[in-house]
């Protein structure tokens, strides 16, 4: 039996679109196959929600579903013989594999009904993400839908006009969250560092960026009037925000994103 959408991998963000895909009633279960490396995770996830599990990637490839996504690490795709992904004619290709280029996911897939790249986020994960996906060449109307579907399962989509987007979207909603993730660490040891219990000071700083997360998401204003409406002339916000600028915190930002950036560039291009 053909299934229209099989996934090599079955880790958390593959996990999450699985579940997510099943709940929307996008597809049933016998609609979907999967299967990993023999780290137990395809599975588990099998167990979980009712899909196929193929023992291993041949088998799942020689099903020539319609949509094959790929959601495991590199490697598991270049050290696949090359005349197993021979007549995959029909098969459309989604990639969620960081660092892996159009150009090389062509070498693998050449005879593709067409290829797509994306770079979700971990929030993906909770279908909070946003992802910056790319066609290969012009999709069909239905194929279009199909990735739409499948991406929105994890949050927000965004599609780029160019390849070198996705290096750049790596570099700022790819690795952004670990972006928060510090920050939150630095607030919460500030607040240590003021004479609060850790505790207390943990629970301060992450709400204090749950809640400002969410009242950005709820808000027409942008962010910057946001900082606007809560910082009083010469008041307690004022006063750090100074000390943020006097220490370029946007400097540093940027250079942490360029990082990120340049860095994509070397992974996608070794």
């Amino acid at each position: 039996m053909s299934h229209k959408i099989s996934f090599i991998g079955a880790g958390k963000m593959v996990s999450a679109i699985v579940k997510s895909l099943l709940r929307l009633n996008v597809f049933e279960a016998n609609e979907i196959s999967c299967c990993s490396a023999n780290d137990g995770t395809s599975e588990r996830l099998s167990q979980e929600t009712g899909i196929t599990r193929y023992e291993n990637i041949t088998q799942l490839i020689q099903d020539k579903p319609n949509l094959l996504v790929l959601g495991c690490k590199p490697q598991q795709i270049t050290e696949l013989p090359g005349d197993i992904l021979k007549g995959s004619s029909d098969t459309l290709i989604l990639s969620i594999m960081a660092g892996i280029t159009l150009s090389r996911l062509k070498k693998s897939f050449p005879d593709a009904r067409n290829i797509v790249r994306s770079m979700p986020n971990t929030p993906g994960q909770i279908g909070t993400g946003i992802t910056g996906y790319l066609f290969a060449s012009q999709p069909s109307d239905k194929d279009q839908e199909t990735i739409q579907q499948v991406l929105s399962s994890l949050g927000d989509v965004k599609l780029v006009k160019e390849e070198i987007d996705i290096d750049r979207v790596t570099a700022i909603s790819g690795s952004g969250p670990a972006y928060i993730f510090e920050f939150t660490c630095a607030l919460e040891e500030a607040g240590m560092k003021i004479g609060l219990t850790p505790e207390l000071a943990k629970d301060l700083a992450i709400q204090t960026v749950i809640g400002a997360a969410k009242l950005m998401e709820q808000s027409d204003c942008k962010p910057e009037e946001l900082r606007n409406r809560v910082t009083s002339p010469n008041g307690t916000t004022q006063a750090a925000l100074e000390s943020f600028t006097k220490n370029q915190l946007r400097s540093i930002v940027a250079q942490a994103a360029q990082a990120a950036h340049d860095r994509s560039i070397e992974l996608s291009n070794a």
